[in-house]
């Protein structure tokens, strides 16, 4: 099996690194080989933060490069707009709707753009969005759009359900664990 790589983007605070941790265990839960490189950047100030997870039969290295990314699972969509030269060709988009204005915007320096989804769309991007601080909220915390995006990237892989959910117990803390497995439902079944 060649390598197949992940990135997942966001904003510091989201979740993202807990998100890479529970799909770096699911997919060594299923025999691949698997290799996760964090890069926090500013993410303590509310800036990018990326995650790679890489998995095969052997992987050598931690990093994707421009073009090798076959999923970007974000949790901002500008952050996947900032990302997209690093997707392969015929790779998937899998991205939360939610804006977070970044510095610039704050300021006042820039605006933030308008129409993403559409564009990328337009421009011939495989793009699976949702509204997932939405769909966290209704599950019962807003921070759990990390799971919420776990439960939509569910649908790319044939990997069985009990195998997410047997990953989602490992790194969820108890007390959390029935609102992060509505959240994975709620992020799966979302029409």
């Amino acid at each position: 099996m060649e390598t197949k790589n992940i990135i997942i983007v966001g904003v510091g605070g989201q979740g993202s690194l807990l998100a890479s941790k529970i799909l770096g265990h699911l997919l060594l839960s299923q025999g691949y080989d698997v290799k996760v490189s964090e890069v926090h950047g500013m993410s303590q100030r509310g800036g990018s933060v990326i995650t790679y997870v890489r998995f095969g039969k052997k992987v050598f290295s931690p990093v994707v490069d421009l073009g090798e990314a076959d999923f970007i699972v974000s949790f901002e969509i500008l952050e996947t707009a900032r990302w997209l030269s690093y997707l392969k060709k015929d790779g998937q988009i899998v991205t939360n709707t939610q804006q977070i204005d970044p510095m610039p915007v704050i300021t006042g320096a820039a605006k933030y753009p308008e129409n993403l989804v559409e564009k990328m769309k337009s421009k011939g991007f495989k793009i699976d969005a949702m509204n997932c601080l939405e769909l966290a909220k209704k599950a019962g915390s807003p921070k759990a759009v990390n799971i919420v995006l776990l439960g939509r990237l569910s649908h790319y892989f044939d990997i069985p359900e009990d195998a997410w959910q047997k990953s989602l117990e490992a790194n969820v803390p108890a007390k959390f664990l029935e609102l992060n497995k509505k959240a994975f439902e709620l992020g799966k079944n979302e029409e």
